[in-house]
């Protein structure tokens, strides 16, 4: 592989949007034959969530498909603080919302995603982890999130 801006080629997750995710979860369940996992995320304290720069308060109930070795489908239904997740559900509506790559080096990458037209919304922290989602709707028809394991 050449060089590219994410330094990954290793996606793994499709990120979907919805309203009501025990609904979603159940109709996932019911095609795949696979129970989701459920998780809350973490307060701000924790998180440290920041969403165009500023600090938020927003959380989602996040569902997790196992779909492939390692590739998960994630259901994401998020409270009403501001955030990419609530930007895009109420502009856009249900549906994918982000891809996920594995990445190394995610302040780099963040950087060289940005210097080629797709800007940083929203940066977290979870255990064992960070996440960022870039504004790649411009060039790729959808947010990029990249996902830094420690």
């Amino acid at each position: 592989m050449e060089k590219s801006l994410l330094g990954s080629d290793v996606m793994t997750q499709v990120g979907i949007l919805v309203r009501d995710i025990k609904k979603t979860a159940a109709a996932f369940e019911a095609v795949l034959g696979v129970a989701p996992r459920f998780v809350t995320t973490d307060p701000l304290e924790q998180a440290q969530t920041k969403y165009l720069g500023n600090p938020s308060k927003a959380r989602a109930q996040l569902a997790f498909f196992t779909v492939g070795a390692n590739l998960e489908i994630e259901l994401i239904e998020p409270d009403f603080e501001p955030s990419t997740w609530r930007h895009d559900l109420d502009a856009n509506g249900e549906g994918v919302h982000h891809l996920a790559f594995s990445v190394k080096g995610m302040k780099t990458t963040i950087a060289n995603l940005g210097k080629n037209g797709m800007p940083l919304l929203q940066t977290g922290e979870y255990t064992g982890g960070r996440y960022a989602y870039v504004d790649a709707n411009e060039s790729l028809k959808v947010v990029l999130e990249l996902l830094e394991n420690d």
